[in-house]
């Protein structure tokens, strides 16, 4: 499996790290001893699943250092078209390759096990598309203080993963569905509201159910999805504000990073 990594974005004046980065790439944002997408590369580099990484978003000449092949891409403009240029490329270079991963750049605290692990369950379970989800309990016994948003299902509380998997000629396919959830995608009861409103109407009340969920999206996106329940809270520590930057830095110093 090869992998894509989004990496592109400096940061603006209403962001949160904006003071920290100087308007820079957020990208490259230190961590500890390394930039954030090098802490990712490295993860992605010492995984046995995975063959060659794309980067999409940086100038070619920033200084990633990578023993796999490393594939610098320019940026498109927004996350759907960053993905699918990203496939694009996989499917000339690797023709033969049916899946490939989507990593954020900003989870600098994943490991080569959690890569596998995600790139094992698309192996086993075939699909268009997986989406990590993190219980909130699992969230907040590794990270207490992360404050991310969760939505409520039935008996269930979960946050999303920034590291998933998708089918590379879905990617390559027109679906209008694309932006708007990327649009949406800060935003579970949005993300809902997309499929429909009595998708919405249940999980307000919390009544559909992790498979019950997966099954509505996949039916009304016209795609098979499947909800990864992943065990790994890193997977969806991504590093938005500067209190998470300290947590983020925190964690690699316990692990001796």
């Amino acid at each position: 499996m090869n992998a894509i990594v989004m990496a592109g974005g400096k940061t603006q004046k209403d962001e949160p790290l904006y003071e920290i980065s100087r308007g820079g790439y957020k990208s490259m944002l230190p961590v500890g001893e390394k930039s954030m997408v090098q802490w990712v590369v490295d993860a992605l580099n010492e995984s046995s699943t995975i063959e060659s990484i794309f980067v999409i978003g940086l100038p070619p000449a920033n200084p990633l250092e990578s023993n796999k092949p490393l594939h610098m891409l320019a940026d498109q403009g927004d996350m759907v078209a960053n993905i699918q240029e990203g496939a694009r490329q996989i499917h000339v270079l690797h023709p033969e390759e049916t899946y490939a991963l989507a990593v954020s750049s900003d989870i600098p605290l994943i490991t080569p096990e959690m890569v596998d692990w995600v790139a094992n369950q698309v192996i086993n379970n075939p699909a268009d598309l997986y989406y990590n989800v993190i219980e909130r309990k699992v969230m907040e016994e590794r990270f207490p203080t992360s404050r991310r948003t969760y939505v409520k299902l039935k008996g269930i509380e979960l946050c999303g993963g920034d590291m998933n998997a998708i089918r590379i000629g879905l990617a390559l396919e027109d679906n209008p569905f694309w932006q708007r959830l990327v649009e949406a995608r800060k935003s579970p009861l949005q993300q809902a509201a997309l499929v429909g409103y009595d998708t919405l109407f249940m999980l307000l009340l919390n009544r559909l159910s992790l498979k019950e969920a997966e099954a509505t999206f996949g039916r009304k996106l016209g795609i098979s999805v499947r909800a990864l329940m992943c065990p790994y809270a890193e997977i969806g520590m991504d590093v938005d504000k500067p209190f998470q930057l300290e947590i983020a830095e925190e964690a690699l110093k316990n692990r001796g990073g």
